[in-house]
């Protein structure tokens, strides 16, 4: 059911609260139960099964060699901490000369995404943080629960979105994300937000810096923000264009058809070796097309999350 709010609550939630409402007003009726209910979980001990109760977390192996039900409990079962990591580098605002009304960049899917995240976490009165990066970490605000707390997040993507305040400079994940897990103690589901076009591209070090999450013990889900038009395909009209690094400002000009199959080859290469390490270990990489809009791609990857648990 939509949520009908008149002008003054709009101007006092803000527009992104405003949309994140709106959006998970839209598909979380499609959500039978919570997508990530259990993520952060460790198992802690078995209890006897109540008869009646589901089934999902029976001990089978036990029931086996016992001949009795038994379930498994797991701390922190019903409260999830979820960590919400954006990149806000250069790169992010990308491309630069859409319509600030209409038009879709990676920073604003990357912002309005984040916004509905935080109103679902919110709805099922889990603790949400946010992180800020691009050449250095420039914000952590760790997990709460409090609704001053999540007005202070919105207004941080605000801040973001409209450009206003710090980011917007090279991209330094690695670094960022090495110091995000020293800086989340507690287990925590780590919702990571970047196009991982970082100024090294060195993969090892990439992906050492995604393990290091994992190592922590903590649940992790990047989404890979990129516009697959031209991003992944290349896909400029064939006559010398200039283009600009939105991070160095550094200039190249070329003919698109010159250079479409070494780059498309090369964006492959690295999105697909980062897919495979992050599978192997364990990690959950959402490729995501921004031109598909914010909620199709979140509507499509919380179902799927709910039919793997």
């Amino acid at each position: 059911m939509p949520i009908n709010l008149q002008p003054h609550q709009f101007r006092q939630l803000g527009s992104l609260e405003f949309l994140a409402k709106q959006a998970v007003e839209g598909f979380i009726t499609g959500l039978h139960r919570s997508p990530y209910h259990g993520f952060s979980v460790e198992f802690a001990e078995h209890r006897l099964y109540n008869p009646g109760e589901s089934m999902r977390h029976v001990d089978w192996k036990l029931f086996a060699r016992s001949d009795r039900f038994y379930v498994k409990t797991y701390e922190e079962e019903t409260n999830l901490r979820c960590q919400i990591v954006l990149d806000t580098s250069g790169s992010m605002y990308y491309p630069a000369d859409v319509s600030p009304e209409s038009g879709m960049n990676k920073i604003k899917f990357a912002t309005h995404a984040a916004a509905t995240l935080i109103e679902l976490f919110k709805r099922q009165r889990d603790a949400v943080g946010l992180s800020l990066f691009d050449s250095k970490l420039n914000a952590h605000h760790k997990a709460r629960s409090t609704q001053a707390h999540q007005h202070l997040m919105y207004a941080e993507l605000e801040k973001v979105l409209s450009g206003v305040g710090e980011g917007g400079g090279e991209t330094a994940a690695i670094e960022a994300i090495h110091t995000i897990a020293e800086a989340t103690p507690k287990r925590s589901l780590i919702v990571l937000f970047s196009d991982m076009l970082d100024r090294t591209q060195d993969l090892d070090a990439i992906f050492a810096a995604l393990a290091h999450l994992r190592h922590a013990k903590h649940e992790v889900v990047v989404f890979h923000v990129l516009d697959e038009k031209t991003e992944q395909r290349f896909d400029f009209a064939d006559r010398p264009t200039t283009f600009i690094d939105l991070e160095s400002g550094e200039e190249v000009r070329a003919n698109p058809a010159e250079v479409r199959e070494a780059y498309v080859t090369k964006m492959a290469e690295l999105r697909r070796d980062l897919d495979v390490r992050c599978g192997s270990a364990g990690i959950d990489w959402v490729d995501v097309d921004i031109a598909k809009g914010v909620n199709p791609v979140l509507t499509a990857y919380l179902l799927k999350r709910q039919k793997m648990r």
